[in-house]
């Protein structure tokens, strides 16, 4: 049984192909149920962001539960496996808890060092527990994942400065104009990227900020909290009309503007240009709005690049959160394998009990002729012997938890006493 990680992310796969395995907050119920139904996977977690899908996954067989997996995201993304599986990476054990790690500090984001994705991992692992698919394995896993996240933040500076994806869509608008003070931004989806940016423009000095969504009570809930204006879905385009930036990043699954409707934009604009940033995966702009005349269409991949080219000053702190990283992979192992001894623990001291049982009723005719106190006596002594006996291999057990050498103690009990 082995902790496994099959996924694609931002570096691996192109932005059209991880869009169509991006699981909605809707839908992942259901994939949970339909992962852990599957064969040869016993607990799944399921991370889905702008930046990567991954399945976090208990293995019954390796083999067997990458194909269930592979199939999973194929079946999700509509393609035949074989398309999908040169995108994917996977990994096992050590490496795939170390892998989580690296996500939640941040260092595997598009923006080093991101502080969204620390909640976006909690929140998958909180629905996991909910739904019943995540098990004592994975709950020590994300447990132990979200301790090192928050360690990385508090004790490196990894997260200096703009650190967070709605933050950095902010920061490009406002490379891409100047400035943004005295522009006037629609921010579409009102969730907590939403929010974030929403937020961001507060910060940033924008004063004249619309907030449209699907629901339009949270759309009328975030602009009050930033002193803006709610803006009915339905009037979209009417409302583009009157601004210089759009920030978009809903849950939608196909695109909320497209050509048709952006040519209707910037026929009630003329001569004036738009300025969209579109962080939504899936897209909630269509690609072809870019082409349009008068708009620059921003996305994902325009994020990353501008995102890595801030953050030079960040990459002295990588050094020290992988080796605090490393730290929290050894005690993880080491809790891990002391899980692992506990069992091997019970199952030696049970064995030897149950032989010295067998041996004081094989003697028990021999023994009969003696006094009440005198058979509590040998029972003591027998009971003594054995505890002494076991004593010291069960200190080097836990002391060598989480090591090559208790892996050998532990094969060699195996062998020698015949204990699972």
């Amino acid at each position: 049984m082995s902790v496994v990680v099959i996924g694609l992310n931002h570096r691996s796969t192109p932005l059209d192909l991880l869009e169509r395995v991006t699981i909605g907050d809707g839908a992942l119920p259901k994939a949970l149920h339909d992962l852990i139904s599957r064969h040869d996977v016993s607990e799944a977690v399921v991370l889905s962001t702008c930046n990567r899908t991954e399945i976090y996954a208990v293995a019954e067989r390796f083999h067997g539960a990458y194909q269930d997996i592979r199939d999973f995201l194929a079946e999700t993304a509509f393609l035949a496996p074989e398309d999908l599986a040169d995108h994917l990476y996977t990994h096992y054990d050590a490496p795939a808890v170390a892998h989580l790690f690296s996500v939640t500090a941040g260092l595997d984001s598009a923006v080093l060092g991101e502080s969204e994705i620390l909640g976006q991992v909690k929140q998958a692992w909180e629905l996991a527990r909910e739904e019943g698919a995540a098990g004592p394995t994975l709950n020590l896993l994300f447990r132990h994942a979200i301790e090192a996240g928050k360690r990385a933040r508090t004790d490196t500076a990894i997260g200096r400065h703009t650190t967070s994806v709605s933050q950095a869509a902010v920061a490009l608008a406002a490379d891409r104009l100047g400035d943004l003070r005295g522009r006037r931004v629609l921010v579409l989806g009102a969730g907590e990227m939403g929010e974030a940016m929403a937020l961001g423009l507060v910060k940033a000095g924008v004063a004249d900020i619309s907030v449209a969504n699907r629901t339009h009570e949270r759309a009328v809930d975030l602009a009050a909290a930033v002193g803006g204006r709610p803006v009915e879905l339905g009037d979209l385009v009417e409302a583009l009309a009157d601004v210089d930036v759009l920030l978009s990043s809903t849950g939608a699954t196909t695109p909320i503007l497209d050509a048709d409707g952006a040519r209707a934009v910037m026929a009630l604009r003329p001569d004036r240009p738009l300025l969209i940033v579109d962080i939504a995966v899936p897209r909630d702009v269509d690609h072809e709005v870019g082409t349009l005349p008068g708009v620059t269409l921003l996305d994902m991949d325009d994020l990353r690049a501008f995102a890595d080219a801030g953050a030079q000053a960040r990459r002295g702190e990588v050094a020290f959160v992988q080796a605090l990283l490393d730290e929290e992979l050894d005690r993880y192992l080491v809790a891990t394998s002391a899980r692992e001894v506990a069992p091997m623990i019970v199952a030696l001291r049970s064995r030897a009990e149950a032989l010295r049982a067998a041996e004081l009723e094989r003697h028990a005719k021999r023994l009969a002729e003696l006094t009440d106190e005198q058979r509590a006596a040998v029972d003591a002594l027998t009971k003594g012997l054995v505890a002494k006996l076991l004593h010291e291999p069960t200190v080097a057990l836990k002391e060598a938890a989480g090591t090559a050498r208790g892996e050998r103690l532990l094969t060699s009990l195996r062998d020698l006493f015949g204990v699972e």
